[in-house]
């Protein structure tokens, strides 16, 4: 795939977005749920944040695509992940998986073990996230990796490379490993975006957010332009507002006009690079 095809569907899929309004369903960290939604309001999906069994089964047959982020886990997640994913895999919805603190818990690791059997069309999650959750599945067995500190990556994004490559083949899908540069691959073909800001890390939310808006896109475009349309938009979005805020609280909201303003075309000439 050459870069002018890539940047094609870029400029689409965010416009189709605007148009379509894909309404793209969350079960996601409680810590984060208001920035998720508002990003995928901002870029033009619709939004619906749930916990229950139920409601995640009538996402799956309702969405468009439905994000799914193991960050702050209830005793009822233990019933609305394995239903929610069931009704995903027999609708052919796409689905995100966000697998936040990979390592922290029993449960936790009970319910993305599980995803295994139900994979989702993209898994979005930072460099020590990747290779553990890679490690889980059983698609690889080396790495130096200690695992995520806490929800804090421990690895650089190339240090996830192979891992994020194995887990997309796995997936039939796409991984997005974010870091200071964001690493996108559907097993074949890669790419490194950059742009972004240090200020992602001084805000709650960011990659949970990012998740949610790769959903968005699931809904209008394949699982690689997704997962790297969402990308080239954050990391657009993160530059731009660096320049215009005077900290982390200003350059949230910033952010999110930025998401809002960005155009297409923008979008697709953010600097990225094949990997």
């Amino acid at each position: 795939m050459e870069k002018s095809q890539i940047k094609m569907q870029i400029e689409k899929a965010v416009d189709d977005a605007r148009k379509k309004k894909p309404l793209a369903p969350s079960i996601t960290n409680t810590v984060t749920v208001n920035l998720v939604a508002n990003a995928q309001l901002a870029v033009g999906g619709s939004a619906a944040m749930v916990y229950l069994p139920d409601e995640g089964e009538w996402c799956a047959e309702n969405g468009d695509a439905v994000y799914l982020n193991a960050g702050t886990l209830f005793p009822v997640y233990e019933e609305t992940f394995p239903r929610t994913m069931k009704a995903l895999h027999e609708n052919k919805t796409p689905w995100v998986l966000d697998p936040v603190g990979l390592g922290i818990g029993s449960l936790r690791t009970k319910l993305v073990s599980f995803c295994k059997d139900f994979p989702p069309t993209i898994v979005r999650a930072n460099a020590s996230e990747v290779i553990a959750l890679s490690k889980l599945w059983g698609l690889s067995s080396s790495s130096s990796s200690e695992g995520p500190k806490g929800v804090d990556s421990v690895d650089s994004v190339l240090d996830a490379k192979d891992a994020a490559k194995a887990l997309a083949k796995f997936i039939h899908g796409a991984v997005a490993v974010s870091g200071e540069e964001d690493f996108v691959t559907d097993g074949e073909v890669s790419v490194v975006s950059k742009g972004g800001s240090y200020l992602f890390e001084k805000i709650t939310g960011a990659g949970c957010s990012l998740g949610g808006v790769c959903a968005v896109y699931s809904g209008v475009a394949n699982p690689f332009i997704a997962a790297l349309t969402a990308t080239q938009i954050y990391n657009l979005a993160g530059k731009r507002a660096e320049k215009e805020c005077s900290g982390p609280g200003s350059f949230q909201v910033k952010f999110l006009d930025e998401l809002y303003n960005a155009a297409p075309s923008d979008v697709a000439e953010n600097p990225f690079d094949f990997a």
